[in-house]
């Protein structure tokens, strides 16, 4: 907490006042950093809906809450995995909307055999994950040429992700990418 106030230019106390500790500062930080909120609000409204329609919308929103955030959201996710004592109620408070939904939604769309049947959470991964990489390393792919709008490349992600999980011998949800 002193070097956050230091960095700060505030006194301890000034930070103290704001977070009576880590935990509490901790906790601040995943509700103001945290994707999972937008993606709970992506979820919420078109609870029904076909994975098509709304496997992009998230993949969007996802995006759009972490772009120019990665490195925190990076520093974020290792304090949860190292589950330290002033994480405790970050994770609890991180993990009760967006993630659960998410993983509700796509575990109904599995049991409905809309989606190929693997587990929840690493159909999570295998959709988070490609869009957490591009944005750490969209600044580097530009330099080398790359020119895809943001939205063209949720449109690939998404389209990628919706082919990989469509149920076996089935076409996949959605719209084809060429």
């Amino acid at each position: 907490m002193d070097d956050l106030a230091t960095a700060a230019g505030v006194s301890r106390a000034t930070v103290y006042r704001l977070f009576p500790g880590k935990a509490a500062l901790f906790d601040e930080l995943i509700k103001a950093y945290s994707p999972w909120a937008v993606v709970s609000d992506v979820i919420d409204a078109m609870p029904e809906a076909d994975s098509g329609d709304v496997i992009p919308a998230v993949v969007h929103a996802m995006a759009h809450a972490m772009e120019g955030r990665v490195g925190l959201l990076l520093q974020i996710v290792f304090e949860l995995v190292k589950q330290g004592p002033d994480v405790g109620e970050g994770v609890r408070h991180g993990m009760a909307r967006g993630f659960p939904d998410l993983a509700r939604y796509l575990n109904s769309q599995m049991q409905a055999g809309r989606l190929r049947r693997i587990e929840p959470i690493l159909a999570f991964q295998l959709l988070a994950g490609p869009v957490l990489v591009h944005l750490l390393t969209r600044p580097l792919a530009m330099q080398a040429g790359f020119s895809m709008s943001p939205e063209e490349v949720i449109e690939e992600i998404s389209g990628a992700w919706l082919r990989a999980m469509a149920p076996e011998g089935d076409e996949p949800v959605g719209k084809q990418s060429s």
